[in-house]
């Protein structure tokens, strides 16, 4: 065969073993410098120095091989929605999150294949699925919760969509969860602490076909992630099984070119620093063996085979982007991603035959999408708060807007109103990717410095609340605020998070009833700082526990404003029903878990119930409760559906650092079905053993 011949009959291959003869081949004809060059990012000097100033303006290009047919890959960022041009901008990942939606999580990856692929890019590099450890996290936003189960969940929900057209990245491999110390702090962590907490959800990535990884900016242990062989290698590659390909995170993601190959990683992005004739030089000096090149490049061109077949042309083009099927899909995501917090007095929703309404907060006029980094997307257009309530509204209501700046004006609006509403929250100033452009004078996002609401809004929140006594707040912000000097005063409290270009239209339709709301926390709610694990955005050197989220507050017996798995409906669910179909399993057995929901309200409604197992008589040190699955579904009024869940006996397996391997206790396993992490929202429970094989 011709060097062309070779990649297309890998690309038309029948059978995986047929497909990795011909890239056998095709590799061990490729010269030192053509495998390097897959190797390498080498995206066009021009394009480059646009997107210095206009990030991901095109695809960030690497390892096209006219001559042999291998065709480039051509990245493009998230994890909002594609950042070229003008696409559709989906609520952020915590959002989404928060619809514990997987199905839906699909869709919106399709959604995202297909802009991809209709503007030119072949790999999306937005599956961000870092736990997040504590959410003063700039970059919260971008990741799905705090829960390895349920960030594995929805992961692998967008990773599914999008690889019917596209090339998915997971990232930032591994324990990347402080934002302005990203790229020097080291990450001290107990070997049982990361393969238990900090990566199941990406082993649920490769076990979903995920075609590669981003490695993180920071160190794991005293090694850069990038340089990590213990992660990219000894557990990615060898325990994991992974045959798909690592990128490094963006310009410093290497250090030293030596040390990532030997570790493992496969491409260095988006340009070439310490690749490209550097590392040939290595491998001509001996520093680097001609076998890690080749596994690289073999990884490398194993995916563009697979996925050059992905997808059907007619699929694709300018008008799939930002269409209306896809921003009626960002509506959609955003209505089921609300989470109401707080609902006294019948507060919401709001009836058709009210008068007036008072909007303040200078949020409510502003399209705010969360942060202005990698993540940023440009959509043709965005619904503001405001924007939204007056379209709901129409003519018979009368929407009065005031910023909040003239003390005597907010009461005088306020007193005069049926209802209130203060949009508060943060924006892109207060938290996103770290870009200091100038600093200290100008610098972008970064780590948030205090969890509560920024003071002027909480006085406007009270201001409001004393004078109207139908106040709502409408929180917009990626992750989790403190409001324990206002929560009690306004009646009702929504969480809207960054709720993307629709987001707008979502909040109004919630609060007038139009739809249901049904979101859940994926993150807790806490009181106050001093309830979540030490953090520090200028460390150097950090220690992570195996504790933190609802894990933590269970452990050290805290109340937290809002539990993990919260969230109030305009409608009422009952649990009953339990019925485990084994009293005992083995330890390589599994076990189902059966229960019933009615809907006992008068509204249509949406639940999502979720399952915790308990380890009882444990001899280890074990979490007092461990999300292990979760089940959303709709209900009419009066109406009864069942739910399952199969537990696996290695779902409840503990990793032994000594003995290097996961094993499963034989002891009892207590099963809590409810609407939330807390004791209290446990409606149904019952028990299994595992014993023997």
């Amino acid at each position: 065969m011709s060097d062309k011949d070779l990649m297309i009959a890998a690309i038309e291959a029948k059978t995986e073993e047929e497909r990795d003869q011909h890239i056998a081949t095709l590799v061990s004809g490729m010269t030192l410098g053509e495998k390097i060059r897959q190797m390498s990012g080498n995206t066009d000097l021009a394009r480059q120095a646009v997107m210095l100033v206009r990030y991901n303006k095109y695809p960030y290009e690497s390892g096209e091989n006219r001559r042999r047919g291998i065709p480039a890959i051509r990245f493009t960022d998230g994890p909002r929605g594609i950042s070229l041009n003008n696409s559709t901008c989906f609520p952020v990942p915590m959002a989404r999150g928060a619809t514990w939606d997987v199905e839906l999580e699909e869709r919106v990856g399709c959604a995202m294949g297909i802009e991809a692929r209709s503007q030119g890019a072949n790999y999306y590099g937005g599956v961000c699925i870092n736990a997040l450890r504590h959410p003063a996290m700039g970059r919260a936003q971008e990741t799905y919760g705090e829960d390895p189960c349920h960030l594995g969940a929805m992961a692998v929900g967008e990773i599914t969509g999008l690889q019917k057209h596209v090339m998915a990245c997971a990232k930032h491999f591994a324990c990347n969860s402080i934002e302005e110390s990203r790229f020097y702090v080291d990450v001290k962590i107990a070997e049982r602490t990361l393969r238990e907490i900090y990566l199941p959800h990406f082993k649920k990535c490769v076990d979903a076909g995920v075609a590669s990884f981003m490695s993180a900016y920071n160190k794991v242990n005293g090694e850069y992630c990038g340089h990590n062989r213990h992660l990219l290698t000894d557990i990615l590659k060898k325990d994991w099984g992974f045959k798909g390909f690592v990128i490094s995170d963006f310009l410093f993601g290497i250090r030293d070119g030596k040390a990532a190959a030997n570790a493992g990683l496969d491409i260095e992005m988006p340009i070439t620093l310490r690749f490209g004739k550097k590392l040939k030089q290595l491998v001509i000096n001996g520093g680097v063996p001609m076998q890690a090149i080749d596994e690289s490049v073999t990884r490398i061109l194993r995916q563009k085979a697979i996925f050059s077949k992905r997808g059907v042309p007619i699929e694709y083009g300018p008008l799939k982007v930002a269409c209306r099927e896809h921003t009626e899909l960002a509506r959609e995501v955003a209505q089921k991603g609300i989470v109401l917090l707080k609902n006294e007095n019948g507060a919401l929703p709001l009836e058709r035959t009210i008068k007036t309404i008072a909007v303040f907060g200078k949020l409510a006029d502003r399209a705010n999408l969360g942060d202005m980094g990698s993540s940023r997307v440009r959509p043709p257009y965005a619904v503001t708060p405001l924007q939204g309530i007056k379209k709901r509204a129409g003519n018979s209501i009368n929407v009065a807007y005031y910023e909040g700046t003239d003390l005597e004006e907010i009461r005088r609006l306020a007193k005069e109103a049926d209802a209130a509403i203060v949009i508060a929250g943060s924006s892109w100033r207060q938290e996103g990717e770290y870009i200091p452009l100038v600093p200290p004078f100008i610098v972008i996002g970064g780590d948030r410095k205090d969890l509560d609401i920024p003071r002027d809004q909480a006085e406007l929140i009270k201001t409001v609340a004393a004078e109207n006594k139908r106040c709502i707040v409408v929180l917009v912000a990626g992750a989790a605020i403190t409001m324990e000097s206002w929560k009690e005063r306004p009646q009702a409290i929504l969480m809207a998070w960054y709720p993307g270009m629709e987001g707008g239209n979502a909040i109004a339709d919630i609060l007038f009833g139009e739809v249901n709301p049904s979101g859940k926390l994926p993150i807790v709610f806490p009181k106050s700082n001093d309830q979540l694990p030490h953090f520090d955005n200028k460390a150097r050197s950090i220690e992570y526990g195996y504790y933190h989220g609802y894990r933590l507050f269970d452990k050290k017996g805290l109340e937290p404003a809002f539990p993990f798995g919260f969230g109030l409906s305009y409608t009422k669910f009952d649990y009953a029903n339990l019925k485990l179909d084994k009293k005992e399993i083995g330890t390589n057995g599994r076990i189902r878990i059966e229960a019933k929901v009615t809907n006992v309200g008068r509204m249509r409604g949406d639940e999502i119930a979720q399952l915790y197992i308990g380890f009882k008589g444990s001899k280890i040190e074990r979490p007092v409760k461990d999300l292990k699955g979760f089940r959303r579904l709709s209900l009419e009024p009066g109406e009864t559906k069942s739910i399952s869940f199969e537990v696996k006996a290695e779902d409840i397996a503990w990793y032994n650092p000594d003995a290097g391997r996961w094993e499963i206790e034989e002891i009892e396993y207590e099963v809590y079905v409810g609407s939330s992490s807390r004791p209290e929202d446990f409606h149904l429970s019952g028990a299994f053993r595992v014993s023997g094989s």
